[in-house]
Formats: C-alpha cells, structure tokens, sequence
C-alpha cells in the first residue's frame, strides 16, 4: 500500500523547487525536500511519474506568481490534485529570518498537509487572455496620464502654463503652436507629444477589440446585466467580470466584499477593540472602479438619457429592478452617512461596499453562455 503524500512547488521561471510531506496521524510526519527540476513540462511529467509509483499523491500546491498558472494546467490535466495559493495567505514565522527555494517547497508541503492552505480561483486560459487584455487597457490609461505629465511638466519647466482646461481641444491646439528658441527643444517636445498620440491610439485599438471579443465570451451576460446598475458603464462591468469570473462561487455578497478588500479590518486584544480602515485586500484596480462608479449615487434617483441611450436592450427585467433598488438604497446610505458626520470618502466606501452586494445579486441572476467553452 503506498503512503498518502502532499507536494509543495516553489516555482521559478527556470526551475520547481520541489519537498514532500508524508502524510501520518500526527502534522509531526516527515517533510523532506526532494530536489530541483527544470521547468519545463517533459521534467514536470518525469517527476510526477516517479513520485506516483512511490507515492499516492493527495494533493499538490505552488504560490502563484509571475509564471502564471502552466504548471496547474499540466498537472490538472494529468489528473492530480492540485491548488494555486496567494503569497499572502500563507501563514508566516516572523522569527524565520532564513529564505530559500528549498525552505519554500518544504513549508508549502507542510501547511498543505496540515490543511492551512487556502486556494486562490484560477480562470481558464479563455478567461486569463481577456483578463490581460482588460488591464492592458487599464496599464493604457495609466501610461496616457504619464505623458501628459511629461509635457505638462517639460512646458513648465519653461514657464510656459495654459489659462483654459487642460486637454481640450483648443489646449492641444495652443500644444501645437508652442515655438521654442532651440531646435533641441521643439524636438523634445513633438517628442513628447507624439508618445502621447501613441499611447491614446493605442487604447483606442484596445478598446476596439474588446467590443469586437466580449460578445462572444461566456460571461457576456454578466457584463451586459452589469450595465444596468448607475454608474458601470461598458468597461467597469468587463472589469468586474474578468476580475472577479463567476459570482456563483460566492455564497454569499458579504465574501465578494472581503474579496475585493471593502470590509472594515480590526485589531482586538482582550477588552480592548480597535476598528481599522478596509483591508484592501483584492484588486486595486477593481476597488478604484468601485469608488468612481459609487460616487454617482450621490444623484437623486433616476434613470436618465445618458442610461437610456447606452445601457444594452436586452437585460431582464428582473435585473433591472436590482438595479433601480440599488440607486434608492445607496443614494439613502450616502446621505445617511454624511448626516451622521461621516466623511464623504468614508460614505462612498460604504456605498461601494454596498455596491457590491447588487452586484453579486445581478451576477446571481444571471446564467453565462457556453460560446466560448
């Protein structure tokens, strides 16, 4: 009869560190680091084949990290057990001060024999690819805001500042005109204005295909549901989806919330309580969406003709009444809040946090399609 083994991977981008943790009655079994092999797949199979006719393999886990999840896949796909787990849900020694690839496998092996290990959702290759391209247009974006910067920055340099709204039509104009003494100058600057024309018609491409690609992934209908909540419009809804996949993995609303980090933390000892500000655990990005799209039920109730005009035709009705009891309940939570003396951004955190919960109902209501699978 073969001893029941757990596997801890500490993967690299040319090598999988790799221990084994046997499996006894108490959590004091042995733990031993077993080597290190190539990454590649042809030296993933070779080891998983002699630890297999030693071994029966329980389960297998690795931290997740830059090399993505090929190695899940693999072993998935071969039929073992195996969990991707965060870095940060790793229970740590804060008097372990020694750190290498052989002491990482041999702790992964160890919590994961002991059950402490908790997995992170791994997305299918389908869903990964769109998630790359959401943030690539997010990382657009955020690359639009540094060039401007450099040529707002390089003209002030000079002493040179526009009276009107910055970017506007006419502001990109008096851009245009600027004369420098220098010839060095003049090209620094079409320099920088030129990045900038790059960078802009490059998420404009980026935004091109994500209309041309989401219609037809399977969870178009969450994205589509989405839109009929004030304030997600078109890109907040793909976000929502490629961030956070399937919401029918979640239980219950209050687990989306911890998930994207807006439940309130705490740090209590004995009898002494003490509040602290939102986790902030999750994706960043999406928590900075969520707090755009909250500030819009500072707005009376409506449903106006900007929504009209962009939100999609189809959404069930049943949707659409989520979505008409959220603006009166976030827009009554808002105001309650100020009124109490709260600060608007801690208001807006709450109408976010809230927010969440209708989002989590609407993706409830809502079936994904299989075009894609």
């Amino acid at each position: 009869m073969k001893t029941k083994a757990y596997i801890g991977l500490d993967v690299h981008k040319e090598t999988i560190a790799v221990a084994v943790a046997v499996a006894e009655a108490s959590r004091n079994g042995e733990v031993r680091y077993h080597g290190a092999i190539p990454n590649n797949q042809q030296a993933l199979s070779s080891l998983m084949k002699r630890l297999s006719n030693k071994l029966e393999i329980e389960e297998i886990a690795y931290e997740a990290g830059p090399t993505g999840y090929k190695v899940y896949r693999c072993l998935k796909g071969w039929g073992y057990n195996c969990s991707v787990v965060s870095p940060s849900a790793i229970p740590k020694n804060p008097s372990d001060k020694i750190k290498n690839d052989h002491r990482d496998s041999k702790t992964l092996a160890r919590l994961l024999r002991a059950g402490e290990l908790t997995p992170i959702w791994v997305p299918d290759e389908i869903h990964e690819s769109v998630r790359d391209l959401v943030r690539s247009r997010h990382a657009a974006t955020k690359d639009i805001k540094i060039a401007k910067s450099r040529v707002l920055s390089f003209l002030l340099k000079y002493d040179r500042s526009y009276t009107g709204k910055n970017w506007s039509g006419r502001h990109r104009t008096w851009l245009a005109n600027q004369q420098f003494e220098t010839k060095a100058q003049q090209i620094t600057l079409q320099n920088y204005l030129n990045a900038l024309d790059q960078t802009e018609s490059r998420r404009k491409q980026i935004d091109e295909q994500l209309e041309d690609i989401i219609p037809e992934w399977d969870l178009y209908p969450l994205v589509r549901n989405l839109q009929a909540l004030r304030g997600i419009a078109f890109l907040i809804a793909v976000t929502t989806a490629a961030e956070v996949g399937d919401f029918a993995r979640f239980a219950h609303p209050s687990h989306v919330m911890a998930y994207m980090g807006l439940v309130p933390g705490e740090y209590s000892s004995g009898s002494s309580t003490r509040a602290k500000g939102i986790t902030k655990t999750g994706s960043v990005l999406l928590r900075k969406l969520l707090y755009e799209s909250a500030w819009c039920y500072r707005q009376k109730p409506k449903v106006g003709a900007w929504m009209l005009q962009h939100t999609p035709k189809d959404i069930p009705q049943e949707v659409h009444d989520i979505a008409w009891k959220a603006q009166l309940r976030l827009h009554k939570r808002f105001f309650s809040l100020l009124q109490n003396g709260k600060k608007s951004q801690v208001a807006v955190t709450a109408v976010a946090r809230e927010l969440v919960g209708f989002i989590w109902d609407i993706g409830r209501h809502t079936n994904p399609t299989s075009s894609c699978a």
